[in-house]
C-alpha cells in the first residue's frame, strides 16, 4: 500500500525523535503501520567516511554558501534533537506563511546532508523541516544542553572562515528565521496636502546577546550600519532603517515569501 520512500520518511520522523502517535497523527499512517516498519526496515548510515577533524563534515562537495545560510536558519530558528542510537534531528521551524522559506530550507539542508532525507513536520502555524544524521552535532557544535540565549553561542574557526567568504548568506538566513522586513509609513503636510511617505526597514529580534553579536558584526563586515534597541519583554531589537543599507539588504535578501 505504501512506496519504500513513504515507509523510510516515516521511519525517519520516529528516528529523529517522535512518538509513534505523532508520526501516525503528521503522515496519516497507522501507528501499527509504523512500528513494524521501524523494526523490519534496516537504515542507511549517513556517511561512510570518518569525520574529519577541524572541518564539521562539511565535505568540498557540500557547498559552502548553502551551508552559511543554513546556518542562519539554525541560529534563529533550529534545534539539534538526540535520537536513537547517536542520530540527532535537525529541526528547523517555519512559518507557513512563507512555504518558499520551507521549501528552500528543504533544500538547504539536503544539499549540506546529500545522502539524507528531508522530512516536513506540520504544526499549527509552522512546519518544522527536518533531517536526521550523527553528523549533524559536527557541522553545528553551537548545540547543547538548554536553551541558545543560557549559553555560550560562538563560531567554530572553520564556521568564522565561511561566513567570511559568505557573510549575506549567513545574514539571509537570520533574517529568514528570526527577521523581517517591514514598510513602515508617515504623515506630512506639504502645501497644505498631508502626504503619506513609505520607507522599509529590516528587523532582527533575538534573545541571545551572543547570536545578537554575530549578526551586528557580519553586518559590519558586509557595511550596513543598524541601530539595536532591548526589548522590554526580553531580548533585543536589530533595526535596520538607513536608506543606503536598507539597498544593500534589498540587494542581497529582501522580504521573505
Amino acid at each position: 500500500m505504501y512506496d519504500m520512500d513513504t515507509r523510510r520518511r516515516a521511519v525517519a520522523l520516529h528516528s529523529s525523535g517522535l512518538t509513534l502517535s505523532e508520526v501516525s497523527r503528521a503522515t496519516g499512517i497507522s501507528r501499527y503501520s509504523v512500528r513494524e516498519w521501524t523494526m523490519r526496515i534496516t537504515r542507511r548510515p549517513s556517511m561512510t567516511a570518518e569525520c574529519p577533524v577541524g572541518s564539521g563534515c562539511l565535505h568540498p562537495d557540500r557547498p559552502e554558501d548553502t551551508y552559511a545560510y543554513l546556518l542562519g536558519l539554525y541560529l534563529g530558528d533550529g534545534c539539534l534533537s538526540p535520537g536513537r542510537k547517536n542520530v540527532y534531528a535537525l529541526r528547523i521551524a517555519c512559518g507557513n506563511a512563507w512555504p518558499d522559506l520551507i521549501e528552500e530550507c528543504a533544500r538547504a539542508m539536503k544539499a549540506v546532508m546529500p545522502t539524507n532525507s528531508v522530512c516536513r513536520v506540520p504544526a499549527p502555524g509552522c512546519t518544522s523541516v527536518v533531517s536526521t544524521s550523527k553528523h549533524w552535532p559536527c557541522l553545528f557544535p553551537q548545540h547543547g544542553p538548554g536553551k541558545k540565549h543560557e549559553r555560550l553561542i560562538a563560531l567554530a574557526p572553520w564556521q568564522q572562515a565561511i561566513v567570511d567568504s559568505h557573510p549575506w548568506e549567513l545574514l539571509r538566513g537570520l533574517i529568514h528565521s528570526d527577521g523581517c522586513r517591514i514598510v513602515n509609513w508617515a504623515t506630512r503636510s506639504v502645501k497644505d496636502e498631508i502626504k503619506r511617505h513609505e520607507y522599509p526597514r529590516y528587523f532582527f529580534t533575538n534573545t541571545s546577546t551572543d547570536i545578537i553579536r554575530i549578526f551586528t558584526d557580519t553586518l559590519d563586515a558586509v557595511g550596513v550600519e543598524w541601530k539595536a534597541t532591548p526589548r522590554t519583554a526580553g531580548g533585543v531589537n536589530v533595526s535596520v532603517a538607513r536608506r543606503a543599507s536598507v539597498a544593500l539588504m534589498d540587494e542581497h535578501i529582501g522580504p521573505k515569501s
